[in-house]
């Protein structure tokens, strides 16, 4: 009876720690401690960038991904494109054009649990006017009262015309840009 009591008790904990929490929903990110990246070719060399500054809102309970909402607001005027002469060029008329696009924004509209602790995210992204729906994998982490979200997705920059008039070939700069996120949120109320 005593072997049976314990195991009783060993599957009950194992059950709760492999579970989302059902009572945590994540509405408060921590920008110091999350990161919008990016990668391309140029020339066909590998090349890596970043967002400085960008603000979310969210909604999100593990454990009720249809239920969840979240929106990211991307300043495209923080980026960091490896040099200073880039990050002029980028923000100009023919790339960003962030006098009259200042900012890239991506909305949710449907988060669906796809395995443990992993989610499939569509969603529309918007840069310079022009809107894409996108599908991409979402993973989640518990850490400590904080959960990690990670994905990534591909776009092409000819789709929101990302490098106009001599930059519009891909000759020099490749029409495939890797977006990687990693966005680490605590609860709210």
């Amino acid at each position: 009876m005593k072997h049976l009591a314990t195991f009783a008790i060993g599957a009950v904990l194992a059950t709760t720690l492999t579970l989302p929490a059902g009572a945590v929903e994540y509405k408060a990110i921590q920008p110091e401690k999350s990161k919008v990246t990016f990668q391309y070719k140029q020339m066909g060399v590998g090349m890596d960038g970043q967002f400085k500054k960008f603000v979310a809102q969210l909604n999100f309970d593990p454990a009720k991904p249809a239920a969840a909402q979240a929106q990211i607001e991307i300043d495209l005027s923080s980026i960091d494109a490896g040099s200073s002469e880039a990050d002029d060029e980028v923000v100009g008329k023919t790339w960003f054009n962030v006098k009259a696009f200042p900012k890239a924004t991506f909305v949710t509209r449907q988060i669906k649990s796809i395995g443990a602790n992993q989610f499939e995210v569509t969603g529309a992204l918007t840069i310079k006017g022009k809107s894409q729906d996108i599908k991409f994998p979402l993973k989640y982490a518990a850490q400590g009262s904080a959960g990690v979200f990670s994905g990534s997705f591909v776009i092409h920059r000819a789709d929101f015309s990302i490098g106009e008039g001599m930059w519009a070939k891909f000759d020099v700069v490749a029409n495939d840009i890797q977006v990687n996120f990693q966005l680490t949120a605590i609860p709210g109320k």
